[in-house]
């Protein structure tokens, strides 16, 4: 069985198809999926597609291109939130300063606040980050020193520094089709740091589809190509590579029943 650990599914790109879709993905033994959320105002809908599926749960939080223009995150209307049976991470958010669709300081008190939530829910948090290691660091150490919070450096496409600060923390990583990317050697480089137990694969769907789909809209099937390929990379069998990363996942996602697994 595989877990694709982030997608989002609520988005347009599924408008209509999402029964196929999630059929699709079972067909490919992808057992369970998390969808993601990116905007809190839109919280009720990624929580009915969750309510739907027995094998999909959620999260909740503001992604950091949404921090200018999503109410203020506020950790306690985020904790609130959190106690949905459904909802089992805290995210996605982070820094993202390559598109700059929102301010660094916007980005940064959003961070902090799921942060504290993560901190107070013992859910873990999902960070994004982008041409933002430093300052993701920065405040990843910061708040770390106020209390020990789970996480997870989701789509991770940063350096050995975020990787290795990340790790330190207890965090983990997760990978996505771009480590399929013939152009991602040094990621792939980064890669062989992470240890068997920190490692969760996704897709990010409906981004990032992995070769051989690159170029076309990415779902959670698309995940067995990119554990196929990790696999080999890691000289690993596709069953133990898919074993390793869901045992990864409902070790960090504790709130997830693996009972509702459909594979």
């Amino acid at each position: 069985m595989l877990v694709d650990s982030h997608c989002h599914l609520d988005f347009p790109d599924f408008s209509g198809e999402m029964d196929t879709v999630v059929r699709r993905a079972a067909t490919a033994g992808v057992g369970m999926m998390l969808t993601i959320c990116t905007r809190i105002s839109e919280f009720e809908r990624i929580r009915a597609v969750a309510d739907k599926f027995e094998h999909i749960y959620c999260s909740v939080g503001i992604h950091p291109h949404e921090a200018d223009t999503e109410p203020a995150a506020d950790c306690a209307r985020i904790v609130s939130l959190s106690r949905h049976p459904k909802v089992i991470g805290i995210g996605e958010t982070g820094l993202d300063y390559f598109y700059e669709h929102s301010s660094c300081d916007a980005q940064q008190t959003s961070f902090r606040a799921h942060i504290s939530a993560a901190r107070e829910t013992g859910l873990p948090l999902i960070v994004h980050a982008r041409d933002a290691d430093s300052d993701t660091i920065e405040i990843l150490q910061d708040e770390a020193g106020k209390g020990a919070f789970p996480g997870v450096i989701h789509c991770f496409t940063a350096g050995p520094e975020l990787a290795r600060a990340a790790l330190d923390l207890g965090l983990y990583i997760s990978l996505s089709g771009i480590a399929t990317f013939k152009s991602a050697r040094d990621l792939r480089e980064t890669a062989k740091m992470i240890p068997s137990n920190r490692l969760l694969v996704e897709t990010d769907a409906p981004f990032l589809a992995p070769m051989p789909h690159r170029g076309k809209r990415n779902e959670p099937a698309f995940v067995a190509d990119t554990a196929r390929y990790l696999a080999e990379f890691f000289s690993e069998t596709r069953e133990a590579f898919a074993a390793r990363t869901t045992d990864n996942f409902f070790t960090l996602f504790t709130k997830a029943d693996r009972a509702n697994a459909r594979a």
